[in-house]
């Protein structure tokens, strides 16, 4: 049954994950919520930013989460009606941590709660990847949690959820964010990458790939020390970024796990126990010495994924 108004909640993601390439991801406890509402009489659509983003989002067509509803709309071959968008956005923009990816998905999720939900979870899912152009980010933050994903040969997503560690899943991994003030775009950091692999990269990268599951898995920060190195992406895409290789490694010298790039940056992401505030303290540091000022949060992975209220009928969660 369709309605009239709707609130999605999508939280941020960080992927690759160091070696798992546009197909590894994690949902981090940190949300964006979108209030949609059909428009009174004839009204014309208006859209409202709160939070990041608030000063410089169009607030016209160009808006993610509104050519994601229309592109719902698209789908199904219905006329789109007048709406109200209200966001709240609390993931920064342009940071590498899928804030493109949670207003799409947002606006996706909505579209098809107001149409009655029409659309199958991995059809909004295909959708909203499409928008995107890749799936590493729309994908956790509709399961939640870990997840791999790809491609079918028949062209829509899939997703693999994968097991997080209990310990790592009630609060005995910590997420370090920095966010250099640099502009780095997503096309930028894609042409910075090569266009051939050599094999014995990809092989490396595929076992290291491996052992980042597995550590997930048990919970264990020795094996995710070792395996979140890669040869495919951070190589070409740290010297974009002033700063970032030496975060990394200050990252780790102050007692954290591994570090890595999040998604194409410009944020990097430590991973670290409880008692791990040094880490924080050592990425600001470590790009401030390369003369960039960063913001620095600590956030907890999130085994929820994207929430609408109201629920679609009969499922409780993607």
């Amino acid at each position: 049954m369709a309605v009239s108004t709707v609130r999605v909640r999508v939280p941020a993601t960080t992927a690759n994950l160091g070696p798992g390439f546009d197909v590894l991801g994690l949902a981090l406890d940190w949300w964006n919520t979108l209030e949609v509402g059909l428009a009174p009489g004839n009204a014309t659509d208006h859209i409202e930013v709160h939070g990041e983003g608030a000063a410089t989002l169009p607030r016209d067509a160009r808006h993610r989460s509104l050519q994601a509803i229309q592109a719902v709309y698209d789908a199904v071959a219905k006329p789109r009606p007048p709406l109200r968008l209200r966001a709240h956005n609390a993931i920064p923009l342009g940071s590498g941590l899928g804030s493109s990816a949670a207003a799409a998905l947002a606006g996706a999720l909505a579209a098809n709660a107001l149409l009655g939900w029409p659309l199958t979870q991995r059809q909004v899912l295909t959708l909203v990847a499409r928008l995107e152009g890749h799936p590493d980010n729309a994908a956790p933050a509709l399961y939640g949690g870990l997840t791999a994903c790809g491609w079918d040969d028949d062209g829509h997503v899939w997703v693999q959820p994968l097991p997080l560690a209990e310990a790592w899943r009630r609060g005995g991994l910590r997420v370090w964010v920095a966010l250099p003030q640099v502009e780095l775009s997503t096309e930028q950091a894609r042409q910075a990458l090569p266009r051939r692999i050599p094999l014995a990269d990809a092989v490396y990268n595929l076992g290291q790939a491996v052992r980042v599951v597995e550590a997930f898995r048990t919970g264990d920060p020795e094996r995710l020390a070792a395996a979140m190195h890669d040869r495919w992406h951070q190589p070409y895409r740290l010297p974009l970024i002033p700063g970032a290789a030496e975060a990394l490694a200050a990252a780790r010298e102050a007692g954290a796990w591994a570090a890595a790039l999040s998604g194409a940056g410009p944020s990097v992401v430590a991973f670290a126990g409880p008692q791990s505030a040094p880490v924080g303290q050592a990425l600001k540091q470590a790009f401030a010495r390369a003369g960039v000022a960063a913001r620095v949060w600590q956030v907890q992975p999130t085994t929820q994924g994207a929430r609408t209220h109201p629920a679609p009928p009969g499922e409780a969660r993607p």
